[in-house]
């Protein structure tokens, strides 16, 4: 009887991330995490603030959009070995009192979906609502702002936190993603043993550009909000894509100690800006291979599992987790640093 009632609730849950019933859902490893930025900064090392980079190891610091990361790739981070594509987010440090920062460090998600294992990184949603059409060779695209200072400027539905309050991230936190108490704003409350962020991206295509000037025009939120699916497109962006989610899990387990936290009573998380949860955002540059995800959305291929239909094949978590890179923007961000690494390279503390 409690199996039963166990099994009802996760599929419960699982519908209120999907409509649809199925999606994918896997992990990705960390590939690298350096100063650089291939969509707003092509060509830069020692971009203004420090990213973690997943996906395909062609990841290079100009991503020319004529190349394809799916050929050029010889491994990826990701469990799904089609998917060449590369995702990238800023990091979250712990600011101690003393002045010194230290990245926090990261845990696969859980969940009525099943744990999913990280070696840091992030997991990834693909989810359709209807019949979607995947993203073509070239497509990039950016959600959210690095400068944005105003958590009133961003949408809690598509860009949000959530105090996890479990001891671990199998224990579930609440409901949909960014519903419910879910806030803009990273969270800073000692009872928080994970903080979730949810990167939710745009569903609609203008169906003409691959990309934009600000990485976001071509693309467009649809109607309603969270991680349905996406809703009605608008008639300037009429071509329904894939909704693409991330969701990362920062462990701050070791920073529940207020008497290490800043004495001016500013949030002692903080992402690599240096700026607040308002500057979340995250980056999509499209590489599967060849139409392995169209084929996957069409045959409604399911979470992290092998879809023979669509050719979609999987690895052990030790197999994409082994799929690294050096950092083309060499500094030491492990540790505690003196300062954030903006700017000048990151001095140790």
């Amino acid at each position: 009887m409690q199996w039963a009632t166990f099994t009802a609730v996760a599929a419960l849950l699982a519908q209120n991330v999907n409509a649809q019933g199925s999606m994918l859902r896997f992990a990705c490893s960390q590939l690298v995490v350096e100063r650089t930025d291939p969509l707003v900064n092509p060509g830069m090392k020692y971009t203004p603030h420090l990213h973690q980079i997943v996906g395909g190891n062609s990841f290079n610091v100009t991503m020319d959009p004529n190349n394809d990361p799916a050929k050029l790739s010889t491994c990826t981070s990701c469990s799904f070995v089609q998917d060449k594509s590369n995702y990238w987010t800023a990091v979250m440090f712990f600011h101690h009192k003393n002045g010194s920062y230290i990245r926090v460090p990261q845990t696969g998600n859980g969940g009525p979906q099943g744990k999913l294992i990280n070696k840091g990184g992030l997991d990834v949603y693909y989810i359709p609502s209807g019949k979607t059409t995947a993203f073509k060779k070239g497509f990039r695209m950016l959600a959210g702002s690095a400068t944005n200072t105003e958590d009133n400027k961003v949408a809690k539905g598509n860009i949000c936190h959530r105090c996890w309050t479990s001891p671990n991230e199998n224990t579930f936190v609440g409901a949909q993603p960014c519903s419910g108490s879910d806030t803009v704003a990273i969270p800073s409350d000692p009872k928080c043993k994970m903080i979730r962020q949810t990167i939710i991206f745009p569903t609609c295509w203008d169906g003409k550009n691959l990309d934009s000037p600000n990485h976001q025009s071509h693309v467009a939120y649809g109607q309603g909000s969270g991680a349905t699916g996406g809703g009605s497109c608008p008639s300037t962006h009429p071509v329904k894509l894939p909704q693409v989610m991330y969701e990362l899990m920062w462990n701050v387990t070791n920073f529940a100690d207020k008497s290490q936290w800043p004495t001016d009573g500013s949030n002692p998380f903080v992402y690599s800006m240096n700026i607040g949860g308002s500057a979340a955002h995250g980056d999509y540059v499209f590489g599967w291979e060849g139409d392995s995800l169209q084929k996957a959305m069409d045959n409604n291929c399911n979470l992290n599992t092998a879809c023979p239909k669509a050719g979609l094949t999987t690895q052990t978590d030790a197999q994409y987790s082994a799929c690294t890179k050096k950092q083309q923007a060499p500094e030491d961000v492990d540790g505690w640093l003196k300062s954030l690494p903006l700017g000048d390279m990151a001095i140790k503390a």
